[in-house]
């Protein structure tokens, strides 16, 4: 079952546009992890917040994902960026009218 992980990530004041670019960095190897969608977004009503959309083919290939050493990498990378708040929810997907 499709697993949804939706959060937002606090920045160090003015380091917002900087952590954007590391979390949209170019990775094939998400796509074979197991990783259907990564979205990253702003508003500029929250301009220390950047908000993160994640499909996974399951919570399991999500939870097995922080312990690839590359995923790891880009988290101990992306720490210096973030203030420490964080929020967010997850789930699994109950359908789409998007597709059958």
């Amino acid at each position: 079952m499709t697993f949804a992980n939706v959060g937002t990530l606090g920045t160090v004041p003015g380091k917002r546009d900087e952590l954007v670019a590391h979390l949209t960095r170019r990775s094939d190897q998400l796509t074979e992890i197991g990783c259907l969608a990564y979205e990253v977004g702003i508003n500029d009503e929250e301009p220390n917040t950047v908000f993160v959309v994640e499909l996974w083919e399951s919570d399991a290939a999500h939870q097995a994902s922080l312990a690839v050493p590359a995923v790891q990498e880009s988290i101990v990378a992306a720490r210096p960026l973030l203030s420490g708040d964080f929020g967010g929810f997850s789930f699994d997907v109950a359908g789409s009218p998007l597709r059958d």
